[in-house]
Parts: C-alpha cells; sequence; structure tokens
C-alpha cells in the first residue's frame, strides 16, 4: 500500500551563477516540513507529501539532475528560478531557462523567482503587465529592463497566482514557508519555521533596504544640490534655496533633480535624514526624540510617520532588531 501521497512537485532550476545555497536550503526546508506532519497514516490514508526536483538548463534541454522520489514520473507543479550570486548586468541571457520556465507555466505549473531570479522569469515574457518582485537593491534595474512590469520592490513576497516573486537573496526561505502554508497547512508551517529558528513569511523588505544614492549621472548642478543636502540635512531647505545655489529656476531644478536622482528634493532630504536616524538607532543609546531633532524634525510625530513610511517599521521597532549598541548601566 502507498504509504504518502505527492501532492505537489517543486522544480528547482539551476542556471550558470544561480545560487546553489538556495536550492538545497528550499529542498531542506521541504524535508523537515513533511517530517514536521504531526499525523501518521490512519484508516489507509496516506500521508500529504511535497517532492523536490532540480533541473539544470543547457542547450541540450532540461535534465533532472536530482530527484527526491526519482522512481515517479513527473508532474510539476511549481517551477522556481533561485537567486544569482552574479549583480543582473553580469547575468547572461538565460534563452534555455526562461523556455523551460514558460513551458512549465503553459502545462499549469506556478511558476516563480527569488532575488535575481526575476530577471530569468522576466525573459519568459510572463510578467509583462502584473506585479513582481526582486531584491531591492535590483529594482530599478529590472524596472529599466523590462519596463512592462511593474516591480514592486518593498514587497517581500508577491504571491499573483500563478507567478510568485520573493524579494532579498535570503527571501527563499520566505517563499518556502509560504508554499509550505499552502500545500501543508499553516500548523506544519509553523512548525517547520520553529524547528528552523526562523520567522514566518515576512511581508516586506522596506526596513532592510538601503538610501543608496545616485551620484554617478551627469548633471553636475544636482550632484553640487545633492552635496548641500548631505551637508546640511538637519537644517530646512527650501526648493528656491536650492534652485538659486545652482542658478536654475525652480521649475527646471525640479525637472532635473529627479531625472537624475529618481526623487523630488523634498523626499531625497526624508531619505537623508531618515539614513542618518537608522544609524542613530542602531549605534547610540539616544532616546527617539533627541534622534528625530538631530536629523531635522522639530515634531517628533512627523519623524516617526516618515520612518515608518520608509522603513515599514516604527522606530521603536527598528531599534528593538538592529540596535548593535551597548546597553547603558
Amino acid at each position: 500500500m502507498q504509504r504518502t501521497k505527492i501532492i505537489a512537485e517543486i522544480g528547482l532550476l539551476i542556471y550558470p551563477d544561480c545560487q546553489l545555497s538556495a536550492v538545497h536550503g528550499l529542498t531542506d526546508l521541504m524535508r523537515i516540513a513533511g517530517q514536521s506532519m504531526s499525523f501518521a497514516e490512519e484508516d489507509g490514508v496516506p500521508k500529504p507529501e511535497v517532492r523536490t526536483s532540480h533541473w539544470e538548463a543547457s542547450e541540450a534541454g532540461l535534465n533532472c539532475v536530482w530527484d527526491s522520489h526519482p522512481t515517479l514520473p513527473h508532474k510539476i507543479t511549481h517551477a522556481l528560478a533561485p537567486p544569482s550570486i552574479v549583480m543582473p548586468e553580469d547575468m547572461q541571457p538565460m534563452p534555455f531557462a526562461a523556455a523551460w520556465l514558460k513551458e512549465q507555466h503553459d502545462e499549469g505549473a506556478i511558476v516563480g523567482s527569488i532575488c535575481a531570479g526575476a530577471f530569468v522569469l522576466a525573459e519568459t515574457g510572463l510578467l509583462a503587465g502584473r506585479r513582481a518582485t526582486t531584491h531591492w537593491a535590483f529594482a530599478d534595474v529590472l524596472a529599466h529592463r523590462y519596463p512592462q512590469i511593474e516591480v514592486a520592490g518593498q514587497n517581500m513576497i508577491i504571491d499573483d497566482g500563478d507567478i510568485i516573486t520573493a524579494g532579498g537573496i535570503l527571501a527563499w526561505a520566505d517563499l518556502g514557508l509560504v508554499l509550505v502554508e499552502k500545500l501543508l497547512g499553516p500548523t506544519v508551517m509553523l512548525a517547520t519555521a520553529r524547528f528552523l529558528l526562523i520567522d514566518p513569511p515576512r511581508r516586506n523588505q522596506s526596513v532592510y533596504e538601503a538610501f543608496v544614492p545616485k551620484l554617478d549621472h551627469a548633471d553636475a548642478q544636482v550632484r553640487k544640490v545633492q552635496q548641500i543636502i548631505h551637508s546640511r540635512f538637519a537644517q530646512s531647505i527650501s526648493i528656491p534655496e536650492l534652485a538659486e545655489a545652482v542658478d536654475l529656476t525652480d521649475r527646471t531644478f525640479l525637472r532635473r533633480f529627479y531625472k537624475a536622482t529618481g526623487y523630488k528634493p523634498s523626499e531625497y532630504l526624508q531619505n537623508v535624514r531618515i539614513m542618518k536616524a537608522r544609524d542613530a538607532l542602531e549605534l547610540t543609546n539616544r532616546t527617539v526624540d533627541q534622534i528625530a531633532w538631530e536629523v531635522g524634525y522639530g515634531d517628533t510625530a512627523a519623524f516617526r510617520k516618515v520612518f515608518a513610511k520608509i522603513t515599514g517599521v516604527a522606530p521603536r521597532f527598528y531599534r528593538q532588531r538592529f540596535s548593535i549598541a551597548e546597553t547603558e548601566t
């Protein structure tokens, strides 16, 4: 009598320079989830089980190079592109890998990606007109390269039914737990998370996102304004004052600043201030009120609102999670 029932097969795509630790990590997570099932076979009902297989892309096609249930015929229900260990600009085109993902989707499988694996999935054309996420540092690159995709880099997981994408390079754990919850239920998902000592799936990656000012553009006048903002971030700086500093009209200045940086000047200033506030919350024991004042907010309530908007959490919770300052005695 069959003691297990395969309820899903997760096909993990191995492509050049992909993160093999994600492939093996997802494989282990699914195995641990199966072992977390609290019930045994009862009344002849087989235990549900998730099958995992590894598929390597080449000109000759896709070959299964590892299988948790090698004696059974394949029926892939989920086909996933793991992260890449190289930057998106160094990733080579993946036509064979993309074709396999598209084929699986055409046959009814849910397809997905993790981190820079979104660039492989994007080659299929399946993300056109859809929302998708990737590592926050790669979101602008993905949006520029594939403008038909609605890139939501603040999200850790976007589950769009037949397509699911995950953000950061370690978001394979979040995606894995999401799949466990869908396939084996929330109780098994929580038991798996507890065993692995990881949190249940995170909803966004804003709390991890660093503000990286774009300074390598060709607009020297805008770059001068950026330098002014960085040196005077705690002060009140008006648009006319900034425009006058580089001999531009307000309207021309606003247009060129946004084109060069991707931000309005007020948004840029907010991000610089919150960047400084995050450093203070991580490295010092100063109160939230003191930090708000130091970075330019006379109204603490306004600071908390802006901080939560940019990071996704309140300053107090950010400090609890990321502080490395020594506790005063």
